[in-house]
């Protein structure tokens, strides 16, 4: 593999690649291109939120936001030349979301709305080379932190206060985990940029089957058998209420009533993990009762070896804040 490293010859220092190269052989599958351009423009991004927020002790953490938010978008990057612009202003947009985060904890109304550069979670998965390398480093993480961080980033459920709810947990334990696990991811990422990932997609393929499976057993009546080969007998369900109940029965027992008022669930999104999968649906109220229910389904599923041990449901809404 290429190394992107000043090498020597007769004493004379050869040129260092350009980010145009550096971002060239990442897109080939290098990870080592990648971490190299985000360690060179480090201190500028770190600048750049320093401008907006000042000498605080969110800058570091704006500055790991913003790196994984590249890393994320990377295969939106159009101009491989201007990849330094791009990276202050991503740094430059995860300020701004800082500081809208706290204006909201101060105040009831926001007087500006900065655009989210995350990508979709199909886009995260599917529209660069790099997914693996991300994946393998998300994996590393203990099922409480891949949690929130799938959560953060991977799914509509994405704000603190959606995030507290899903996983049943206080805010400050949320942005605690946050800041553990972006500390490990960027330990992670540097450490493995030069290793060959895969599975991936593998995996999310056959979570998404089985998303599938079950979705259409339910409305084909065959809902139980499916389950039981999901979930384990004494699987914990956590209901959009927040009643924790035991056993695939009180499941059974809720998409039972889903099906008899008319209700239907649509699959949208598949985002697999190790330790942690999300099922994304909309749902569709029946035409006589239009309002019926909320217009999406968050699924939450943590595995233990092969069967699901935990369901957690959620109906996202839509939030113009980080922060409760």
């Amino acid at each position: 593999m290429r190394r992107y490293f000043p090498t020597h010859t007769m004493g004379r220092v050869v040129e260092a690649p350009t980010d145009a190269d550096l971002i060239e052989a990442a897109r080939a599958g290098d990870g080592t291109g990648l971490a190299v351009v985000l360690e060179r423009h480090r201190a500028a991004m770190r600048a750049a939120a320093i401008t907006i927020l000042g000498w605080t002790p969110d800058v570091d953490d704006v500055v790991q936001d913003a790196m994984l938010g590249a890393i994320r978008g990377f295969g939106t990057l159009r101009e491989p030349d201007a990849v330094g612009s791009w990276l202050r202003a991503i740094t430059r947009n995860a300020a701004r979301m800082k500081l809208r985060a706290q204006a909201s904890r101060r105040a009831a109304t926001l007087t500006e709305r900065i655009a989210d550069p995350r990508p979709s979670p199909d886009q995260i998965l599917e529209s660069h080379a790099l997914r693996d390398w991300v994946w393998s480093a998300l994996d590393e993480l203990s099922e409480p932190l891949q949690q929130v961080v799938v959560l953060r980033y991977f799914s509509s459920a994405h704000s603190y206060s959606q995030i507290a709810e899903a996983c049943g947990i206080p805010i400050g334990t949320v942005r605690s985990r946050l800041n553990q696990a972006r500390a490990k991811l960027a330990t992670t990422l540097t450490d493995t940029a030069e290793g060959r990932h895969g599975g991936t997609a593998a995996l999310t393929a056959r979570r998404r089957l089985a998303a599938v499976e079950v979705l259409t057993a339910a409305e084909r009546g065959s809902f139980a058998a499916v389950l039981a080969e999901l979930a384990a007998p004494d699987v914990q369900i956590v209901s959009p209420q927040r009643v924790r109940q035991q056993g695939r029965e009180a499941l059974e027992v809720i998409m039972e009533s889903d099906l008899r008022a008319g209700v239907h669930q649509e699959l949208t999104s598949v985002v697999a993990g190790s330790h942690v999968t999300i099922w994304e649906c909309d749902l569709h109220s029946p035409a006589w009762d239009p309002a019926h229910c909320p217009p999406a389904v968050l699924w939450m599923l943590t595995h233990r070896g092969e069967q699901v041990a935990e369901i957690r449901l959620l109906h996202p809404v839509a939030t113009t804040s980080d922060a409760a």
